[in-house]
């Protein structure tokens, strides 16, 4: 059983069903561990590396491991690649597993398993992963999907923090009429409205429907000629959110250009503050997926360069 320090905070990723999964486990574990009801924070990427690391403990959740967290007394759980080798934290990682299931295998090591939990566990794994071949896949988008349409913390106050209480929720029904209904209008309307920002990669306008389901299968059915294919989310504070998606593991290149970070085919990234609108995020993307070439040299640098190379070669 692995030993892990109190936390003085716990930190998880705002914008998924996976980070909502894992922070309210962790919730649940350190109040078995050490009988204390731990802050909860939660954090999209851009504003989680922003954030200043005061506390002398933590444990982290559903955030790529870099080395501003490599601390003492910090525990990091998570599955996104990195690069980066543990040396002083705690560092829990398994890119073939969700953030939340490495959570729940720790709660489980104390006794906190549950049927529910097993099941709810399961589905945000196979909705994380977007293990499209898992029975479940249908229903378990349906999940993620209350966490994107009802935003982290109004769903966190409406089951009062009891995970169990996501299960079945009524509100599933609303995404599965949603789904049957939205889905097929907006697939089609999206498959119109593609705009290119470079030769792999495209911008996908949406105006109806589960957007992740919909690119994956523009993907999917290869209805498109890019292998790149992003949409934006404006936040009520005028942020704006790329998702990027592909089928053969480009979706993580574009990301780091972006800033951003994920999987290999499904992963996100944070515009500028600067980028307030769209039309502005189109024209970003354009720009950093489209580097200027560097300008060809003019007779005269040329020469200059020649003169330089026989005076040093004389020296």
């Amino acid at each position: 059983m692995l030993s892990l320090p109190r936390p003085e905070v716990i930190i998880t990723h705002e914008s998924d069903l996976d980070g909502f999964v894992s922070g309210l486990l962790l919730k649940r574990l350190a109040r078995k561990m050490f009988g204390v009801d731990v802050r909860l924070e939660a954090y999209h990427n851009h504003n989680w590396r922003q954030r200043s690391l005061p506390e002398k403990s933590a444990w982290v959740a559903d955030m790529a491991f870099e080395s501003p967290v490599d601390r003492p007394d910090w525990v990091v759980i998570d599955h996104h690649t990195t690069e980066v080798p543990a040396k002083k934290a705690i560092l829990v990682h398994d890119v073939n597993k969700s953030a939340g299931l490495l959570c729940y295998e720790l709660c489980r090591e104390h006794g906190l398993g549950t049927p529910k939990l097993d099941r709810l566990v399961h589905l945000s794994n196979v909705a994380d992963l977007f293990l499209d071949q898992d029975p479940d896949f249908v229903i378990a988008n349906d999940y993620a999907s209350l966490v994107k349409t009802y935003q982290f913390w109004n769903l966190y106050e409406l089951i009062e923090g009891a995970l169990e209480r996501l299960l079945d929720h009524p509100l599933l029904e609303v995404m599965a009429v949603k789904r049957r209904v939205e889905n097929p209008l907006g697939y089609e309307w999206s498959k119109a409205n593609i705009t290119e920002l470079s030769p792999k990669a495209a911008f996908v306008d949406a105006v109806i429907g589960n957007l992740n389901l919909i690119v994956h299968q523009l993907l999917e059915r290869q209805d498109t000629p890019y292998a790149v294919l992003i949409t934006l989310f404006r936040k009520g504070n005028g942020t704006i959110i790329a998702s990027i998606r592909s089928r053969n593991g480009d979706a993580i290149k574009v990301a780091e250009k972006l800033q951003g970070g994920g999987h290999a085919n499904a992963c996100g990234a944070t515009l500028p503050r600067s980028v307030q609108h769209i039309s502005d995020a189109i024209q970003y993307l354009r720009q950093v997926l489209n580097p200027a070439p560097p300008e060809p040299e003019t007779p005269l640098n040329s020469l200059a360069a020649l003169l330089a190379d026989i005076n040093a070669a004389k020296k």
